[in-house]
């Protein structure tokens, strides 16, 4: 299955969620009339990472250093491993004790121990005659970014195995901060007949933490690559207030919206809340709650299996 995974491209699954929209045509359970409105939002698939932490980081890229430089034949003065384990486990200690400023002097002497790491091994490798693998330098470059990053750098590493994972804020009370990467999903808003179920059209990892209305029109591009066409109507909430996409064929109502709307406008845009447990079924019932997939094709693989189910 992973080598399949490697393979595949995110062209070819969207053709498989095309076929299965396609299916559920013939059997009755979507028809043309019901993609003439969609509902579109975004949610968070976060990836399988631990939670970062700044000890958690330093001490893991210690580790990773000393590991790497042991596989090269290159001997450290000192690895720090073991001082660096008893300090995490102090930091966490503290932490939980709310004691700030011992948490604080734990956390400067992991960063110290990280940064003479690193000099030892910089001055280590001037001196080595033979050519060093290239993950050598891979782990070096790491160790160097988790050392001097600083909480609001655009480049954070929140991983050592994922460093593509991203810092997502969605304004919840229980997940203030979601570290993935952000989907955008859209579904038809309305169903025909007893038969009629709610599909997911389109679903797409969108890296590089966008503004939601700016996803809006490779969403729209997507929608039209699965289904053959554009919705007539495009229903979204206000966070894509502002989104300046604008298309002949297809109008763009937000919640709230009172300008322009006919009481056939009003009906959709009361509708729009239909996609949250389209969402929640995703999540829970699917595979979008946590990706176990590697980098960002497989960010982007999970988010469309997720929306074929």
């Amino acid at each position: 299955m992973s080598h399949f995974r490697g393979r595949i491209k995110a062209s070819t699954l969207d053709a498989i969620l095309q076929e299965s929209l396609a299916i559920a045509c013939e059997l009755g359970a979507l028809k043309l009339k019901d993609v003439k409105s969609v509902a579109i939002d975004t949610t968070v698939q976060e990836k399988n990472i631990t939670h970062p932490t700044e000890h958690g980081l330093m001490r893991k890229a210690i580790t990773k250093l000393s590991e790497t430089v042991r596989r090269a034949g290159i001997k450290l003065r000192q690895s720090y491993v073991r001082v660096v384990q008893k300090a995490a486990i102090k930091v966490g200690r503290y932490i939980h004790a709310k004691q700030m400023r011992r948490a604080k002097r734990e956390l400067k002497f992991i960063r110290v121990r990280l940064g003479r790491l690193i000099r030892d091994v910089e001055r280590k490798v001037e001196n080595v005659s033979q050519e060093l693998p290239l993950f050598f330098y891979d782990t070096l470059r790491k160790a160097k970014q988790i050392y001097k990053q600083k909480r609001g750098d655009p480049d954070y590493l929140y991983s050592w195995h994922a460093p593509e994972v991203e810092c997502i804020s969605k304004g919840k009370a229980r997940a203030p901060y979601e570290f993935g990467v952000k989907v955008s999903l859209a579904t038809n808003l309305r169903t025909s007949g007893k038969k009629g179920k709610h599909f997911i059209l389109h679903a797409k990892a969108m890296p590089g933490r966008p503004y939601d209305g700016h996803t809006l029109k490779r969403a729209a591009e997507n929608i039209e690559k699965i289904i053959g066409k554009l919705p007539e109507r495009l229903v979204a909430d206000k966070g894509y207030k502002g989104h300046k996409w604008e298309d002949p064929h297809t109008q763009v109502f937000l919640s709230g919206q009172k300008r322009g709307v006919t009481p056939a406008i009003k009906r959709d845009i009361k509708r729009r809340s239909v996609i949250e447990p389209i969402i929640g079924h995703a999540k829970n019932d699917g595979l979008l709650r946590r990706n176990y997939l590697k980098g960002r094709k497989g960010d982007e693989i999970n988010a469309i299996l997720a929306g074929i189910g």
